[in-house]
């Protein structure tokens, strides 16, 4: 039980003082969340200067917020720092010039699985990529338990957090990348070349890629299913790519 409470009080401020010195401090804040209904005095001034900072604002009854600090003194509020601080786009087309490389960028459409954010961030430092890109609502975000299953790689990989996906990718191809949306019924995966700038989006574990976004991407790729289920988990799917992408772009032939 002490160690569920540790893990638990992992990045997580409590209180209303506590978490307004958090916001002064400029403190990397994943999300806000905020008893349902409590939205006066002291506390509302709280959500407003964390929505004008861009944060993600979050209800929850006060069985949650017991839960998520551990039973402590909460007083309405609760807020989860961010295990690093967000990179921004512009500092993931900059790795990629430092290294030379075209950039090779994986979009996060939704996940909301701590452990697939995480696991993805491995496959990225692994497989080369420069970046990723998540959403600021809706999604993971770099929380304590991102960071763990991360394995390390959170402290390598940008991460760019965004408000509009759509309106990323659009700025992705403006700047010359490729965008490539991981889905249903596309071509298949590893006869397309992605040598040139490249980004591939991932989409949430329930939905997939949203058709928004699969429709401002130059390309639907996909993996052969022979099971009886039709879908990989998102991790998965996004390292089978993500190899694909690297042994083109370190010459490896196939035999």
């Amino acid at each position: 039980m002490n160690g569920e409470k540790k893990q638990r009080g992992e990045g997580v401020i409590a209180g209303r003082n506590a978490v307004n010195e958090a916001l002064r401090s400029g403190r990397a804040i994943d999300s806000l969340y905020v008893a349902r209904g409590e939205h006066t005095g002291s506390l509302s001034a709280l959500i407003a200067k964390a929505k004008k900072m861009g944060i993600s604002i979050k209800e929850a009854d006060g069985r949650k917020l017991d839960f998520l600090c551990g039973n402590a003194n909460h007083q309405g509020v609760v807020a989860v720092a961010a295990v690093k601080e967000y990179a921004a786009v512009d500092d993931i087309f900059r790795l990629a010039e430092e290294r030379s490389e075209p950039p090779f960028i994986i979009i996060a459409d939704g996940l909301e699985d701590p452990h697939n954010l995480g696991a993805i961030l491995r496959v990225a430092e692994c497989a080369g990529a420069h970046g990723v890109i998540i959403p600021k609502r809706r999604a993971a975000g770099l929380t304590y338990a991102v960071g763990k299953a991360s394995a390390g790689a959170v402290e390598y990989v940008p991460v760019a957090r965004v408000t509009n996906i759509a309106a990323t990718v659009d700025e992705l191809k403006k700047r010359g990348v490729w965008v490539y949306a991981a889905d249903m019924d596309g071509e298949n995966w590893c006869n397309v070349d992605y040598s040139g700038p490249a980004a591939v989006v991932i989409g949430s574990e329930g939905f997939g890629v949203s058709r928004l976004i699969k429709e401002k991407c130059d390309f639907v790729i996909s993996l052969p299913m022979k099971g009886k289920i039709n879908s990989l988990n998102a991790s998965v799917a996004c390292g089978i790519i993500c190899y694909e992408i690297a042994r083109q772009r370190s010459g490896i032939k196939t035999k």
